[in-house]
């Protein structure tokens, strides 16, 4: 990617994996989807059963080869996310509550306002968090071990 490529991504991203939305063009226009995947480094989304081209895959080792009907990216502005309430497509602008969570509201004209919630599979890890430490995981006695002093100044290299 170039440059100037660089300086046209997206930096603060409004639809996240999950969101319900609607492609407003293209030739899906109308139809409405979740969000499968989100691929920031092209300003990209892929929204599920939406947008389907055919590919040739060429067979090889493990897998045969023919014609597949895959899903392709969309532009990240060809698609809107859905108002929770009204079920037209509105802009995301960000709110903070008075006990300070950050949330997600719906902005535009003929537009509810309301809060756009979180979507759920967010907060499915898709990998685990390791609970035994691995080869490389340093152990917790090295961890807890006192190797400064601050008051005697035991432990700094002799410069």
């Amino acid at each position: 990617m170039g440059w100037k490529a660089a300086e046209k991504l997206i930096r603060h991203w409004k639809i996240v994996r999950g969101d319900n939305v609607m492609i407003i063009r293209g030739k899906d226009k109308g139809e409405s989807g979740v969000i499968k995947r989100v691929i920031r480094s092209q300003n990209r989304v892929i929204v599920e059963g939406k947008n389907l081209v055919k590919k040739h895959i060429k067979a090889g080792p493990g897998h045969e080869g023919g014609i597949f009907t895959v899903e392709a990216p969309l532009h990240a502005s060809n698609v809107q996310v859905i108002d929770p309430v009204t079920g037209k497509p509105c802009k995301v602008g960000i709110k903070y509550l008075e006990d300070g969570t950050k949330v997600r509201v719906s902005r535009g004209i003929g537009t509810s306002g309301s809060i756009i919630p979180r979507p759920e599979i967010l907060k499915i890890r898709t990998t685990p968090r390791p609970t035994q430490p691995g080869p490389k995981d340093t152990p917790m006695e090295h961890v807890l071990e006192k190797t400064y002093d601050a008051k005697t100044g035991m432990g700094m290299p002799d410069l």
